[in-house]
């Protein structure tokens, strides 16, 4: 088949397992595999004050995205090349659109919002605040103890709207860009951030530099998430007039750079307000119900498929597939030199 169609199956290949099979489990995940590694690292290190600190940390981007996106490509390659020429190139093609696909669905989540707050919701219509209050402090990073149930919900709709950027639109971005190398390079920097991203003696100057760099790779996807959110709010028959206005005016809300863009986007489409007491109030309808819950994630599942439709694949499709398919050739060729 002509390499353009096989961009096509992979994109939608990959979108097909995120919604009907869903996430890798968590024990095998290479995201897990990636955190095991870094903290490794972070217990050995003992200087956490020098410049040399810094230069370990960029260090230990360079090493950790070079040895998962080098295993990525082996993967892929492998299955083109080598079994294209052990088996017959049509078996090595096709086991090379899976194997892609596959892998770049780990670097992505659309339809697991909804796996992660149906249930929060289901104990909120039964009564249960207490059992809500658990299970959203699996989802969000602050202390959950004690939320009314409007809290809870508002911070469902919080982190469904904000990890759209980074679950979605930047690895599908760079993916489309660099084929599966740009994938992990976002997932490298943001994983990063995620554990070292933080001001203070310990990881300050360690985490420096993924933390900057997942703020630079992330600000063209943040600031283009108000365009699709309302795109696929008028899709929906929402107010999405107001997605792009209000997203301007209060991104800068929130803590992060990046994040408020797309959560003030979705709460001005959804006629909501999110609050984090103390931090921040977004939006000026009222606090979310279980059902604005549901419109939430609804919106930004849509909002994802219009942006992996459009931007991603014909990304791809003009070069990020050629993009890996050099780096596949140069990766196997190497290594058949060697062996």
């Amino acid at each position: 088949m002509p390499l353009c169609l096989d961009a096509v199956l992979i994109v939608v290949l990959a979108l097909v397992i995120d919604r009907f099979i869903g996430e890798v489990p968590n024990s095998v995940h290479p995201l897990r595999w990636m955190g095991n590694i870094l903290g490794a690292m972070d217990r050995r290190i003992r200087n956490r004050t020098s410049r040399a600190t810094s230069v370990m940390g960029f260090l230990a981007y360079v090493l950790v995205f070079l040895l998962f996106s080098g295993l990525g490509l082996l993967i892929t390659s492998f299955m083109r090349i080598g079994v294209g020429e052990l088996v017959s190139p049509a078996a090595g093609e096709i086991l090379w659109i899976v194997s892609t696909a596959v892998l770049f669905k780990v670097s992505f989540a659309v339809f697991s919002f909804r796996d992660h707050v149906e249930p929060i919701c289901s104990d909120i219509e039964a009564g249960d605040i207490d059992g809500a209050d658990a299970k959203v402090q699996m989802i969000v990073s602050r202390d959950t103890r004690g939320m009314d149930a409007e809290h809870v919900t508002s911070s469902c709709c919080e982190t469904i709207s904000e990890n759209l950027v980074d679950s979605v639109y930047s690895p599908v971005l760079y993916f489309g860009l660099l084929g599966l190398p740009g994938a992990v390079m976002f997932r490298c920097a943001n994983l990063m951030d995620a554990m070292w991203g933080y001001l203070n003696e310990r990881y300050g100057r360690l985490g420096f530099f993924p933390a900057k760099f997942d703020d630079v790779l992330g600000f063209l996807t943040s600031r283009v998430s108000p365009y699709f959110i309302a795109l696929a709010g008028m899709s929906m028959g929402m107010d999405w007039r107001r997605a792009v206005p209000a997203a301007r005016e209060e991104h800068s809300k929130t803590p992060s750079p990046n994040s408020g863009w797309s959560m003030t986007a979705t709460a001005a489409v959804l006629g909501i307000s999110m609050e984090k007491r103390g931090v921040y109030v977004m939006g000026t309808g009222p606090l979310p119900t279980t059902d604005d819950v549901r419109r939430c994630y609804r919106l930004i599942e849509r909002s994802s498929m219009l942006f992996m439709l459009t931007v991603g694949l014909v990304c791809y499709l003009l070069l990020g597939v050629h993009v890996q398919v050099f780096f596949e050739d140069l990766l196997f060729g190497f290594w058949g030199s060697v062996l």
